[in-house]
């Protein structure tokens, strides 16, 4: 399995068309599993404002074929073509998530050089979504300041998903910020988790980042730092 994250300003009215429903499994060759959800800045705010015009796709494949199929003829994947996507290999996940391999490494402790990319994927329990905002909305306003990290976005579809998506010049960098006890913040969001979940389903997904292509706010969000210049 690989993943891919694409994220396109293609205007409010498409965005919310766009939002209603994600393609099934199967319904594009080598598709696992589907999300759509409209974008949303992470800063620490309880109530984050949706960026209504900024659609995102978080999509697990087969093989890199079954994304350069749809890359190359979906409709979907033409409204998205004026953003940004890349291509992300898992190396470790903790969760349960549909298209998510059950095999996959469950240690903190993978070995990789170089950076990483991290999704975190929720179905929120009604009962316990507000103190979900609440607990998240510490973690993230640290996570903004975190040193190591090059972007990060979140993402939602009420109530059937709260995910977040960021990028790390190292698995170091991501860790300490992830587990490390200087800023307790998203250390103590784990641990209220798991004390009481906040969600239905939930997988915390760490990848590397192997292939970046296009533009969010005028640059690729990992070329500064990694990949090649914008494409």
């Amino acid at each position: 399995m690989i993943a891919s994250v694409h994220l396109a300003d293609v205007g409010v009215r498409s965005a919310l068309a766009l939002n209603r429903k994600a393609p099934p499994p199967g319904s594009i060759r080598g598709l696992r599993h589907a999300n759509i959800a409209l974008a949303a800045p992470l800063g620490g705010s309880v109530l984050p404002t949706p960026q209504f015009s900024r659609v995102g796709l978080i999509a697990f494949w087969e093989d890199d074929d079954a994304i350069d199929g749809f890359l190359s003829s979906h409709p979907l994947a033409g409204k998205l073509a004026s953003g940004w996507h890349a291509r992300l290999e898992p190396l470790r996940a903790h969760g349960t998530w549909p298209g998510l391999p059950t095999d996959l490494p469950k240690q903190r402790a993978v070995e990789h050089e170089g950076p990483v990319a991290a999704l975190t994927l929720g179905r929120p329990r009604v009962s316990q979504f507000i103190r979900f905002l609440r607990t998240s909305a510490k973690a993230e306003a640290n996570v903004v300041a975190a040193p190591g990290l090059t972007w990060a976005s979140g993402f939602g579809h009420p109530p059937s998903l709260v995910a977040t998506c960021s990028l790390w010049e190292s698995t170091r960098a991501l860790s300490t910020y992830a587990y490390g006890t200087r800023e307790p913040a998203h250390p103590d969001a784990i641990a209220s988790g798991d004390a009481r979940p906040f969600h239905h389903e939930q997988a915390f997904i760490r990848f590397r980042p192997y292939a970046s292509q296009g533009h969010l706010d005028g640059k690729n969000p990992l070329a500064e730092t990694w990949m090649s210049p914008v494409q």
